[in-house]
C-alpha cells in the first residue's frame, strides 16, 4: 500500500502542487489575507450580532464608515489577489515582480471594463475627474470582489507567465549600467507592458462590440457561477472536507494546497451571502444564500487543525496511559487552541498511520454534513461575509461569525469530535503503553 501510495499515486498530485501556477496562486492568495481579515474586523464592527451595540452604532452613525473601511480593503479582493498572483510568479522565476503586479492591475481593471459613463450611485467607485459639474467614468465595485475573482486568478496567472516570458527572452528596452537602477526598471517593464495592456484592450473591445459584456461578466457568468454552485454543493463540501486530511494523511500540507486553490471560491461565497445582507434583504437559501462558504471550512473542518483533532489533544491531557502521550497532550493544548495541530500529525503520529486514518478522514467530513444540514434547516445562520483569522481560538470564532448558536454549535462539533477519536486514539495509547512497559 505504501508502495503504490508513493510511487503512483503521490507524484502526480506532488508535481501539480508545484507546478508554477499553483504555486502562484497559493503564494498570491496569501496578499489577501491581511485585507480580507482588517475588512472583516470592520464589518464586524458594523455588523455585531447584539442589539444593542446595533443600535449604537446606528445613533452614532459610525456604521456608514466602518463600511466603507470594510468596502475599500475585504470588498476588492479580486484586485488585490491579480496583483499577488502576477507577482508572486514573477518573483518565483527570479526577476523583479512589482511592475508585474502594477501591470496585472491595469490589465483587470481593462478587461472588466476601464470605465462606465453612469450616475453616482452606491457600490461605485469614482476614477476621473468631475466633468461639465456631474461626476463621470466609474468602476462597478461588483467585480473587483468575489465575482470578479475567477477573472482575477486568469489575468494574474496570464500576466506573470507572460511578463516572465519576455524578461527570459530578453525583450526589453535596455538601458547603460550608468542609469539609476529605478530608470532602468521602468524600461525594463516597457514592452511587455505596452504588450498586455494592448492585448487587454483587444480583448476588451472584442467583448463589448462582439457580445455587449466584458470578459470579466462572461467568465462570472460561465465558469465562475457554475463553479460556485458546485463548491456549494453538498458533493462539494464532502471533497473539499476529505481533501485536507487526505493529503496531510501523506504529510502534504492539505490545508494550504485546498484553501489555495478553493479559497478565492469559498470567499466570493461569502461575499456572496454579504451582498445579499448588504441589499436589506434577509440571508437565506430562498435569496440565494451561499450554505458552502470559506467559514464553513475554517470554523467547522478545519477548526483546531486539519482533522479536527482537538478530541485527541483532550484524550492525551486527560485520558491518556502511555507517558508520551501524556507529555505530548500536554505540549498541544495550546496551540491547539489556536488550530494549530503540526506536533499531534507529527507526533502521534497521524501521518502515515493506519489507525488513526478513519476518524482523521471522517471528523470533518462528519462535522461539515452537521453543520450543513443545521445550516439549511435554519439551526445556526448562514455566514456573512465576516472572516476571521486563522488562528483565532474556537467558540470565540464560531460567535464572531455567527453570534451566539453558530458558537455553541461549533462547541458540540468539537465534543464529537472526542468520541470519534476516543475508540482509535485509546487503541494507540495502548500499543504505546504496552510498549513503555516492556522497555523499561
Amino acid at each position: 500500500m505504501n508502495t503504490w501510495i508513493n510511487t503512483k499515486l503521490m507524484p502526480p498530485i506532488m508535481k501539480f502542487v508545484g507546478t508554477r501556477a499553483i504555486t502562484a496562486l497559493k503564494n498570491g492568495m496569501l496578499y489577501v489575507m491581511p485585507f480580507t481579515i482588517v475588512g472583516s474586523i470592520f464589518l464586524i464592527l458594523a455588523n455585531l450580532p447584539v442589539q444593542s451595540w446595533a443600535d449604537w452604532m446606528t445613533k452614532t452613525g459610525l456604521t456608514t464608515y466602518w463600511n466603507v473601511a470594510y468596502n475599500a480593503s475585504f470588498a476588492i479582493m479580486a484586485l488585490i489577489a491579480v496583483a499577488g498572483i502576477a507577482y508572486s510568479w514573477v518573483q518565483d522565476a527570479g526577476f523583479d515582480p512589482f511592475p508585474a503586479g502594477l501591470l496585472s492591475i491595469v490589465c483587470f481593471l481593462l478587461v472588466t471594463r476601464p470605465s462606465t459613463a453612469i450616475t453616482a450611485a452606491s457600490g461605485k467607485i469614482i476614477i476621473s475627474a468631475k466633468m461639465m459639474g456631474q461626476q463621470t467614468g466609474f468602476i462597478d465595485r461588483t467585480w473587483l470582489g468575489g465575482q470578479g475573482m475567477i477573472t482575477a486568478i486568469i489575468v494574474g496567472l496570464l500576466v506573470g507567465w507572460i511578463y516572465s516570458a519576455f524578461l527570459k527572452r530578453d525583450i526589453r528596452i535596455k538601458l547603460p549600467e550608468q542609469v539609476p537602477a529605478n530608470v532602468a526598471g521602468s524600461f525594463t517593464a516597457l514592452i511587455p507592458a505596452a504588450v498586455l495592456i494592448s492585448g487587454s484592450l483587444v480583448v476588451y473591445i472584442l467583448f463589448d462590440k462582439l457580445a455587449n459584456s466584458t470578459l470579466t461578466e462572461s467568465i462570472y457568468n460561465v465558469i465562475q457561477s457554475p463553479l460556485q454552485g458546485i463548491t456549494d454543493s453538498f458533493g462539494g463540501m464532502l471533497a473539499i472536507s476529505f481533501l485536507v486530511p487526505f493529503l496531510w494523511f501523506f504529510g502534504v500540507h492539505g490545508s494550504t494546497i485546498v484553501g489555495g486553490i478553493m479559497g478565492p471560491l469559498l470567499q466570493a461565497n461569502s461575499l456572496a451571502n454579504q451582498k445579499i445582507l448588504d441589499s436589506g434583504r434577509a440571508l437565506t437559501l430562498a435569496n440565494g444564500g451561499h450554505i458552502v462558504t470559506q467559514q464553513l471550512l475554517d470554523q467547522f473542518m478545519t477548526v483546531t487543525g486539519a482533522g479536527m483533532t482537538i478530541g485527541i489533544v483532550v484524550y492525551m491531557t486527560f485520558f491518556a496511559k502511555s507517558a508520551q502521550f501524556k507529555d505530548l497532550g500536554k505540549l498541544s493544548l495550546a496551540p491547539a487552541i489556536f488550530n494549530i495541530n503540526e506536533p499531534i500529525l507529527f507526533a502521534t503520529p497521524i501521518v502515515m498511520n493506519p489507525i488513526m486514518m478513519v476518524p482523521f478522514f471522517l471528523t470533518p467530513m462528519l462535522s461539515a454534513v452537521l453543520t450543513w444540514t443545521a445550516l439549511r434547516i435554519g439551526i445556526i445562520p448562514l455566514f456573512p461575509g465576516t472572516l476571521v483569522p486563522w488562528t483565532t481560538p474556537p467558540i470565540i470564532s464560531g460567535l464572531l461569525v455567527g453570534g451566539w448558536k453558530t458558537a455553541l454549535w461549533q462547541a458540540l462539533m468539537l465534543v464529537m469530535t472526542f468520541f470519534v477519536y476516543l475508540p482509535f486514539i485509546r487503541k494507540q495509547d495502548h500499543l504505546n503503553f504496552e510498549t513503555e512497559q516492556t522497555t523499561k
